[in-house]
């Protein structure tokens, strides 16, 4: 999503002078729309839901306003410990702390506002001994986290609550979040500012905007994108739900040859930072077994992150793959969805998702803020109707070719993955005896 001529420093109403000056440091000057658009909306006190595509800027989007509110509100200059005035929420850790870590800077022009971040994977009585001691007035965490402190906690007051933010709105309703939800939402004010965000709008979403929010305002950006040739009105310019500098290809290949043309890829795109979508965990440790052996990929670096994995290791995981330049991430849908993640230039899809909104948000770690990307989709030949189900989606593919000849160091060693291959091509990795087999081969 490109930026527009618009500057922070020229909304309105204004954003106050510590505000810009953080924004300044951190080396924001020009809006992308979806910021340009939002953040007036808030500030002036309006509910929003914002349909945006990924990588738009969403984030600063609902930060900035919520910071500016607790600026304006006289609570917030010097809040009691357990005054708990803002809420920010989102579906999976990783979000959460991303947006925790996006926010800090801003929040720090609070001066006596406290933040928590709230998730799974720790303990929860340390978290709640930590509101206890130190207090918290701006809670920012995963729904299941969040009800569970709320359930146990009474010292928190929830009574001048200026806004609430529901980042991936659809998202936390498709994971079953609905109950806590309900609960959060029901212990909170009604007069106060709600926001919904999300990058693909669901009927669940809207039923939940008539329920939580005071006649919203609708914000919807999308990326303006050429139709391919082929298509129904070829050469048109059309609303498109990926990123405007995306160029995203499938290749249409046998079962038993997706593992070599994944070998060709990732060497092909060797400079390249690259993330490889699987649809099982079982799947990430398999390949993550698998591909280091490869004597062509030996050089590489290659990180493993699933949602099985403990809290500490996935946080590693990321961590370790933002900070380099060039590398690949194997992954499931846990680092599908809002993960700004510095420099990605490739995306490959190993297996299609089933849902179209669940590709969108794979292909949209790259191609961010205007910048220009890559993505490729394996499709099985009985699969190629997906990418007509795509294209009704607004989601438009190009037809790739697979390489006709890969590598003989590849088909020797395919040979061997074959060894462990069931019929349908799922890969023998359900137990760790299957990951000790693997690993007693000589690549």
């Amino acid at each position: 999503m490109a930026l527009t001529s618009s500057r922070f420093s020229d909304l309105e109403p204004p954003l106050s002078a510590p505000v810009l000056e953080a924004l300044t440091n951190s080396g924001f000057e020009f809006c992308t729309p979806v910021q340009a658009a939002t953040i007036p909306l808030l500030c002036s006190y309006k509910d929003v839901t914002v349909d945006a595509a990924t990588g738009s800027g969403k984030t600063l989007a609902f930060v900035l306003p919520l910071v500016e509110i607790l600026h304006r509100s006289s609570s917030a200059s010097n809040p009691k410990p357990h005054k708990v005035m803002g809420i920010i929420i989102s579906p999976t850790r990783e979000l959460s702390s991303q947006i925790f870590h996006v926010a800090q800077p801003f929040i720090s022009t609070l001066a006596n506002v406290r933040p928590m971040l709230l998730v799974g994977g720790l303990e929860v009585k340390a978290d709640i001994r930590m509101i206890e001691e130190e207090g918290a007035n701006l809670l920012i965490g995963t729904p299941g986290r969040l009800y569970d402190i709320m359930e146990r906690m009474d010292i928190l007051d929830f009574r001048d609550l200026e806004i609430l933010i529901l980042d991936e709105a659809d998202r936390l309703l498709g994971m079953g979040f609905e109950k806590q939800l309900n609960s959060i939402i029901t212990r909170l004010p009604k007069l106060r500012r709600t926001g919904l965000f999300s990058a693909t709008q669901t009927e669940a979403v809207e039923e939940l905007s008539k329920a939580g929010l005071r006649n919203p305002v609708r914000v919807e950006v999308r990326a303006e994108a050429k139709q391919l040739s082929g298509s129904a009105s070829s050469g048109n310019s059309t609303s498109s739900k990926t990123p405007s500098g995306l160029h995203i290809e499938y290749l249409v290949c046998e079962a038993d040859k997706k593992s070599s043309q994944l070998v060709h890829l990732l060497m092909k795109n060797k400079s390249k930072k690259t993330i490889v979508y699987f649809m099982t965990c079982a799947c990430v440790d398999y390949w993550g077994t698998v591909l280091p052996r490869f004597s062509c990929l030996k050089s590489f670096s290659l990180i493993s992150l699933h949602g099985k994995m403990k809290q500490s290791a996935r946080e590693k995981a990321l961590a370790s793959f933002t900070s380099l330049s060039s590398g690949i991430l194997l992954c499931t849908d846990v680092a599908a969805r809002g993960l700004d993640i510095a420099g990605v230039d490739y995306i490959i899809q190993y297996d299609p998702p089933q849902d179209d909104k669940m590709f969108i948000h794979r292909v949209g770690r790259t191609a961010r803020l205007g910048r220009q990307g890559s993505a490729v989709i394996f499709l099985l030949p009985k699969e190629e109707a997906y990418v007509e189900f795509l294209r009704i989606k607004n989601v438009f593919l190009e037809e790739g070719e697979c390489a006709s000849e890969a590598p003989d160091v590849i088909d020797e060693q395919q040979r061997k993955i074959v060894m462990y291959w069931r019929k349908d091509s799922e890969p023998l990795c359900h137990t760790s005896v299957h990951i000790k087999s693997i690993t007693a081969l000589t690549f």
